[in-house]
């Protein structure tokens, strides 16, 4: 046994956690994952007021109320809903401009401000939002009523269609595309220098003078060779990250998504930080798109309403048979211990204290329990049997509250993420009672 777990941890230790781990320390991915964090609450103040406006779809009694109260403001109280999922992009190149020259500024010691690359990110993303045709020899903004789009921008039911979700990755390579231009000048002293006498507001405007007149006229060649090749950025990024959504859209994809997640656990690295971190951009692109009619099953907070309910690995059925069913005097105190934080799905106390991680006895189910979860859930909502997710929720939403909630009020969709967790714990349950049954004659 000992000898097979080393052969099985140190194979996980080479194929996933050492590229995984590469790939996290990456100044960009750091700041991409705290912008994704940074861009959730919004989502969710918005997404409440959605849920609000369609309650009465799954309520139907509530129907003449809300018409004679609510839907009277409901154009005022959602746009709430549309400056956020309407504004996702914006909010996602904003944050992700200032942690990236923050994290340079303070690992590389350069005098990089992140209000500026903030700024910068900002204003290069806004170059690339209006579109143009090259025509006769000549570039032009479309103007097309038909279409909606007006000068150059198109509009959307949320305003500016390109600033929501649909604008999201290129939003992110503008980001990281100004701030490098950025630290570029700032590393060459391509700057305006003051005196110190001058206060620091005006010192930092004149300092980000040249920097953003490298970035407009970089981001203005890209976009103008582009737009005589017949395309532009948002069309060309498109095609790759389109592809990734769709991967990460099937059956296989999420299966994969969640072995990578438990297998790093697995060796003592937060998977769900690192990957779900980086999936952000996708799963509230799949939100917005729901809540348009799309029927995405990762969107939102999929993974803690159906999938990992209790915490990665999906233990809360674990941490219950820990409390009413082991006899091992240490699995009783742990359980008691773990179970309240795991009903709003934490369970480090389990994943260190039993513990999870480097354990051979409980690695398949810890595996197992996830995958089958987020199969149920999967096809439910394929199967339209389920609403998608279509609000975004806080992730420590006890069993069956966030999935009724994200749903926007789908009663079988609380049942589905019970239906999870049950059949997470029957997982469980032969490899607990054996595991538990170890510790007994140990403690004896």
């Amino acid at each position: 046994m000992e000898e097979s777990k080393n052969k099985l941890f140190s194979a996980i230790e080479k194929t996933i956690m050492a590229p995984m781990g590469k790939i996290a320390q990456f100044k960009v991915v750091r700041a991409i994952m705290a912008a994704g964090m940074a861009s959730i609450p919004f989502t969710i103040v918005g997404s409440m007021f959605l849920v609000l406006n369609v309650l009465p779809q799954t309520f139907t009694f509530l129907e003449g109320f809300f018409n004679a109260a609510f839907f009277r403001v409901s154009e005022l109280y959602m746009v709430a809903n549309s400056t956020t999922t309407g504004l996702l992009a914006l909010y996602f190149c904003i944050v992700l401009g200032f942690e990236y020259s923050k994290i340079i500024a303070e690992e590389e010691n350069l005098n990089i401000a992140p209000l500026n690359g903030a700024l910068l990110s900002m204003f290069a993303f806004f170059l690339t939002i209006p579109q143009l045709v090259f025509e006769g020899g000549m570039m032009s903004l479309i103007h097309d009523p038909e279409t909606s789009i007006i000068n150059g921008w198109a509009i959307g039911g949320d305003g500016v269609a390109r600033l929501g979700t649909v604008g999201i990755f290129t939003g992110i390579i503008m980001a990281i595309i100004a701030v490098r231009l950025y630290r570029l000048c700032v590393a060459k002293n391509w700057v305006i220098k003051m005196p110190e006498e001058v206060p620091l507001g005006v010192a930092r405007a004149f300092t980000a003078l040249i920097p953003a007149f490298v970035v407009a006229f970089t981001v203005l060649i890209i976009n103008g060779v582009l737009i005589a090749l017949g395309t532009d950025i948002f069309q060309l990024i498109e095609v790759p990250f389109g592809f990734v959504t769709q991967l990460t859209n099937s059956w296989l994809g999420l299966m994969v998504i969640y072995f990578i997640v438990h297998a790093l656990w697995l060796v003592g690295i937060h998977g769900a930080n690192i990957v779900f971190s980086l999936l952000t951009p996708i799963t509230l692109g799949n939100l917005a798109a729901n809540a348009d009619g799309a029927i995405l099953p990762l969107a939102g907070e999929f993974n803690n309403a159906f999938v990992t309910i209790g915490g990665s690995g999906a233990t809360l059925g674990f941490a219950l048979f820990l409390v009413y069913r082991a006899k091992s005097k240490q699995l009783s105190v742990l359980g008691k211990a773990a179970i309240v934080p795991a009903i709003f799905n934490i369970n480090e106390p389990l994943i260190f204290g039993v513990p999870l991680i480097y354990n051979p006895y409980l690695a398949l189910p810890f595996f197992l329990a996830p995958m089958a979860s987020a199969s149920i859930a999967y096809f439910a909502t394929s199967l339209e049997i389920i609403r998608p997710m279509i609000a975004q929720m806080p992730w420590p939403s006890p069993v069956g509250v966030g999935a009724f909630i994200g749903t926007g009020g789908d009663w079988k969709a609380a049942v589905v993420a019970i239906l999870c967790a049950v059949v997470a714990f029957l997982i469980y349950l032969p490899f607990a009672r054996s595991y538990d049954a170890q510790l007994v004659r140990q403690e004896q």
